[in-house]
Parts: structure tokens; sequence; C-alpha cells
């Protein structure tokens, strides 16, 4: 009887585990998202930084995997390009603004350049913090995206959102962007949801190192430039397998091309196109997209910070259901 009682009560232990407790808590301008106690992410909202930005990235068990620099100095040996790859941040490298005549532009840049921090860049600043949901893992704030001269061309609203799963986390992000005149989305592969994965996982470095979309490609090559529902970037760091996986919604208005790199960069990309050189996009028509006075646009994404089994496709419809 005892016996038979116990295999009850671990059957019943082992069907409803104990649901993870999820936090965020704001320090000054930065929030922390927590599972149990335990950092996933900090969100850094000071509005003297170009943009926004997640940093660090942990995957369960405190494994760092995105790139500290640079937001502190890089150890001996590690990498100090693109200074502008702060471990994971939105923007995008060529933002139109068709009814404003653009005092300064960056070289190359036919609008406003919201990606890379160089000459003339654009700035998105956060405005504050709508709505926090600690017990939920939600944290929406108010943006403004504005040119060199501190014209704003685009107010956003960007939720996030912490769901904790089997060996993993999901950071949920939900953007909306509404334009303050005539908006369009110059072609350019330097966007838009982007993450610098730590240098122990980059593939030009490390063999254990994978890059693989939901396709089924692999490798850099394979995967630049082409249309799929995910890419993961994974391997080994201090011998833990964990990895970044970046999630596209299919009900996105523009679906996104890969732009990742051996060098470490993953991002989705919905607006590149002919001259970014993506494949997937070589024959479509411009503009791509142009947004109207006061019109809007909605963006989802998911970045899942993995450990060991990543169980990505189970993880990737778990977002779609969320």
């Amino acid at each position: 009887m005892g016996a038979t009682f116990a295999l009850v009560l671990a059957s019943l232990l082992a069907a409803d585990p104990t649901p993870a407790k999820v936090a965020v808590e704001k320090f000054g301008d930065v929030f922390e998202f927590k599972v149990n106690g335990e950092l996933v992410t900090k969100y850094h909202t000071r509005q003297s930084n170009s943009k926004p930005y997640f940093w660090p990235l942990n995957a369960p068990g405190g494994v760092a995997v995105s790139r500290d620099w640079p937001m502190k100095p890089a150890s001996a040996g590690d990498s100090t390009d693109h200074p502008h790859q702060r471990s994971a941040w939105l923007g995008y490298g060529d933002v139109l603004p068709e009814d404003l005549t653009l005092a300064s532009r960056t070289p190359g840049v036919k609008g406003v350049d919201f990606w890379s921090e160089g000459l003339n860049h654009g700035k998105i600043e956060c405005n504050g913090a709508d709505d926090v949901r600690s017990s939920q893992g939600i944290l929406r704030t108010r943006n403004s995206w504005k040119t060199a001269e501190g014209r704003p061309i685009l107010q956003e609203v960007r939720e996030i959102k912490l769901v904790p799963l089997d060996g993993a986390y999901l950071v949920v992000i939900r953007i909306t962007l509404k334009s303050s005149g005539t908006v369009s989305f110059a072609d350019t592969k330097e966007g838009a949801f982007g993450v610098r994965v730590s240098d122990k996982l980059r593939t030009s470095t490390n063999p254990k190192s994978v890059i693989l979309n939901s396709s089924g490609a692999r490798g850099d090559k394979d995967c630049w430039g082409r249309k799929a529902d995910w890419c993961d970037y994974s391997g080994e760091i201090d011998g833990k397998p964990v990895g970044i996986t970046m999630f596209d919604d299919p009900k996105n208005r523009c679906r996104a091309c890969w732009h990742v790199r051996a060098y470490g960069l993953l991002a989705a990309n919905p607006f590149g196109r002919a001259e970014s050189g993506f494949p997937a996009q070589k024959d479509t028509p411009e503009p791509l997209l142009r947004l109207q006075p006061n019109e809007e646009l909605s963006l989802r994404y998911g970045l899942l910070l993995h450990a060991g089994d990543a169980k990505i496709k189970e993880h990737y419809r778990k977002f779609l259901s969320d």
C-alpha cells in the first residue's frame, strides 16, 4: 500500500512540477529579469545610450551566452569589433523619413542609421515604462526613434516577456512602431533584431559550434540571407552545451531573412532585399514597406536561451501559442 502510494505521488509530482517564479525588478534605468531568483538578463534603458539593449544573456545554469564587450573590458584574445553590437538589441541601418530634409547623414545611408554608432547615427530613446507586471515577467516601455538632430520619426511601444521553459528561457519581444510622417525602410543588411553571441560560441573559432535554421540549412553561408522560422547558434562554453535561437513570428507583416555570421552575429532582418544581397529577396520590388503618417507596424520575435537538449521545435510552438 505504501509503495503504491509513493509511486502515485511521484507520478503526480512529475506531471505537475512547481511552476517557475518569474520576476522583473527595476534598478534605476535597468530592469532585471529573473527565474526562481536566477538572473536571465538585464534590460538597459539609459537615454545616453544609442539604443536599449539586453546584457547579459544567461542560459539556464547561469552560463553567459552573449558577448560582454563593449559593456565591460574585453579579456585577452577576445573580440573588440563592431562596438554597436551590444549583446542583444533592436535597430535598423536605414530608416528614411520621406517628409524630412535631413541636415546630416551617415555615409552610405539614405535615411537615418539606427544600427551602427558611427557619424550622425540616430538614437532610440526609452521614454519610460508604462507597465511592469513583475510576477508575469512582463515589461512594456515607450521608445522614440530620433534623427541625429533629435527629431522623432517613429514612436514605439516595446513589450518584453520572459517565459521559463524546459531547459530554456524564452524572451518574447513585441514591437509596435508608429510613424510620425511617411517613413520607409531602405535596403540594407544592417538590421534589425540582433544578438552578438559569446566569443566561445563563434563558428569561426569553435569547431563544436553550429549555425542551423528551421529549414535544415547549416552554416552561415547557407543560412545567410535566407528566410526561415528560426535560426540557432549553438555550441559549448566551458564544456557545457548551450545556445541562442531567434524566432520569427509568421504573422509578422515582413518575414525575416537571417543576417548571421561566423564571427558571432545573429540577426533577424525583415527589410533587407536585393542591395543587401539576400538571396531570398533578390526579386522583391521597391519599396518593401512604406508607412503612412500615424500608420502602425507590429513585429514579434523570440530569443531562446537554451542549455543541453534545445527542443527548439517544441519551444517554437510554445512561442507561437503564447
